[in-house]
């Protein structure tokens, strides 16, 4: 049976795989090719919904009982909480740029590496930090009576990505990450 800490850390797992395959397209600007840009749609679009109105809403939940727990911890969950509000914003801009080259509009290519590279920076650093910082002392202080306070924070649905089937929208998306596994 998993844990809720097994389950969160699953999930950074699964959002690095897509921090991964965006990496791949951002590699592609730096060698003068042509990025998938629908693939990166898809990732941002995902990253965009899923983590940031299910995942997040979960994490500030048990951040907020984490604070209580140990109040030394204030400084460094208001930062991350913090950081939650950044990457939606560098979400949306990129999803919006991205979704401009789609509509083919004109988008300076320049803009849109610089968009997926600050959006990569933040969201890595905050994984990192979660991973190593706040997870271990969550395993720790948080009750059964918090992880269900943590469970009940967000809407109840299942990821479209990662779930038992990908949404339609998510399907070919589903096909790479399975192949990348597969090979790696």
């Amino acid at each position: 049976m998993s844990t809720p800490i097994d389950q969160w850390h699953a999930e950074h797992v699964n959002f690095s795989q897509l921090l991964t395959l965006l990496e791949q397209q951002l590699a592609r600007f730096h060698a003068d090719a042509h990025p998938d840009y629908a693939l990166m749609l898809d990732v941002v679009d995902y990253l965009s919904h899923y983590p940031d109105r299910i995942h997040h809403a979960r994490e500030d939940v048990a951040f907020e009982r984490l604070a209580e727990r140990d109040p030394k911890l204030r400084v460094r969950i208001n930062r991350l909480l913090q950081e939650h509000r950044v990457i939606a914003r560098a979400g949306d801009e990129l999803l919006r740029m991205l979704n401009d080259v789609a509509d083919e509009a004109v988008v300076l290519r320049e803009d849109v590496e610089t968009a997926v590279a600050t959006y990569l920076v933040y969201y890595r650093h905050h994984l990192a930090t979660e991973e190593r910082e706040i997870m271990p002392r969550a395993a720790t202080l948080l009750t059964a009576e918090d992880w269900a306070a943590v469970a009940a924070a967000a809407p109840v649905g299942r990821d479209p990505l990662f779930g038992d089937a990908a949404e339609a929208r998510y399907q070919a998306l589903r096909r790479l990450i399975d192949l990348e596994s597969n090979n790696g």
